[in-house]
């Protein structure tokens, strides 16, 4: 049996903060990232187990809050490059 794997209980372990200039940007943690990398790796080689698959999908998934999270703080930062995001006084 193949349980659901939620992108939440990767966050203690696999996240970290890394300030970039005047930002402070979530990242992987190396070993989450490297984890990430062997997953894709294994499902290129067609190797990849379900257990192993749904980890996968949890990690983009997490992947794709980071960056959206990321891109978020990094346009509240610029506001005059997009009038829309211009806070409110």
């Amino acid at each position: 049996m193949n349980t659901l794997l939620k992108p939440s209980t990767l966050i203690p372990k696999g996240l970290q903060y890394r300030k970039i200039g005047n930002l402070t940007l979530f990242k992987f943690t190396d070993e989450l990232g490297d984890r990430l990398q062997t997953l894709l790796d294994r499902k290129k080689a067609d190797t990849l187990t379900n257990q192993e698959n749904l980890e996968l999908e949890a990690i983009g998934e997490l992947d794709e809050i980071f960056s959206y999270i990321n891109a978020a703080i990094a346009k509240l930062h610029s506001p005059d490059d997009d009038p829309q995001l211009k806070l409110l006084p």
